[in-house]
């Protein structure tokens, strides 16, 4: 080759060399931004088709909620541990063209009340069906995920004259309690959640909860020697961003959402369900079996971690349960994670649309 030719090669190649480290920039600036701002955007866009955050005080405690638009049956939203009313920003959109839509936090989380008298679920149910009797005012459709889909079922088996269809959300049902989470290698909330609140209690170094969770989380010890500079960056973000939520910017979203609303979580909550009073003086089965409306039972695929870690809510024996124990369920096994309606939107959109509409 010519020295010409071996010029113009090396431009060429300098050249490629030169778009791809651009290219690649652009998608580190893209994948960082994601992780950093994607959560507020899809809550934006949820203020944005209507939902108005308002508050109640209901038997005298504050329920904080956000309420969309009146465009059909009034469906009640309630959430999981450590999430908010937000939590429900990726369907609020498409669930405000429908219903009535009612989005809470639960107590422990949000702008709800703070008070461990009311970290179970019987207080949270009893006084969420309060507040659809004095806000909703008349028959409404309740959905629940993760814990709040325990609390769902509570509401729908105690309120029956009123609740006309219920959707459980991969609730933990008959894998809630310590006895129950702790079976085999224990599930990925066990030691992901209830663990790191119950530590995190018996300190006073740390009082950021969402850093002290980076830092001692089972989630986070899969990155393995990754875990510690995570933590790091975690706990110098919450130090630089005091009473902001908790993001990471190399992490992916979908992995640290469950940081994302840590601010405003109380880890006392958390405790209930290590000491087991979340479900005190609750049958689980006679709670299910109380139940005569619709109910669409969504459940994510049953996973294990390599350790033998539960990561679904519930083996597919419990599965079983609860709809044994339901009189009418349409049931609805989901290729997703835990977090079914961000993760699947459109199959939660649709279980919901299914079993208002009967």
């Amino acid at each position: 080759m010519s020295g010409t030719g071996k010029r113009r090669a090396g431009k060429v190649v300098a050249g490629v060399i030169g778009a791809l480290v651009i290219a690649a920039a652009a998608a580190i600036l893209v994948y960082r931004d994601g992780n950093l701002h994607a959560e507020k955007r899809t809550i934006d866009h949820a203020v944005g088709a209507g939902f108005v955050e308002k508050q109640a005080t209901i038997e005298g405690a504050t329920i904080n909620y956000a309420e969309g638009p009146d465009n059909g049956p009034a469906l009640l939203l309630v959430h999981g541990q450590g999430m908010e009313w937000e939590d429900y920003a990726s369907v609020l959109p498409e669930l405000s063209t429908r219903y009535h839509a009612f989005a809470i936090d639960c107590f422990g989380h949000g702008e709800s009340e703070h008070d461990p008298a009311l970290y179970s679920c019987k207080a949270n149910g009893d006084a969420l069906i309060a507040f659809a009797h004095e806000i909703i005012g008349g028959p409404y459709a309740v959905s629940g995920h993760s814990s709040g889909g325990v609390i769902a079922a509570y509401i729908a088996a105690n309120d029956s004259g009123t609740v006309t269809a219920c959707i459980l959300e991969d609730p933990p049902l008959f894998h809630v309690t310590p006895e129950e989470a702790q079976q085999g290698a224990g599930t990925f909330a066990w030691h992901d959640g209830y663990t790191v609140a119950h530590s995190f209690l018996q300190q006073s170094a740390v009082t950021d909860y969402a850093a002290w969770y980076a830092a001692n989380s089972y989630l986070f010890s899969l990155f393995g020697g990754l875990k510690q500079m995570l933590a790091d960056q975690t706990a110098a973000w919450c130090a630089a961003h005091p009473g902001e939520h908790a993001v990471n910017a190399w992490v992916p979203r979908a992995w640290t959402r469950g940081m994302y609303f840590m601010d405003d979580y109380d880890p006392r909550f958390g405790e209930a369900f290590y000491d087991g009073s979340w479900m005190a003086g609750i049958d689980q089965e006679a709670m299910l079996k109380a139940i005569k409306c619709p109910t669409a039972y969504l459940k994510a695929k049953t996973r294990y971690g390599d350790d033998g870690v539960l990561y679904a809510a519930t083996t597919d024996d419990d599965a079983a349960r609860v709809r044994s124990s339901l009189a009418s369920c349409e049931y609805t096994e989901i290729d997703s994670g835990h977090d079914i309606h961000v993760e699947r939107p459109d199959d939660f959109v649709a279980a919901c649309a299914l079993i208002v509409a009967r």
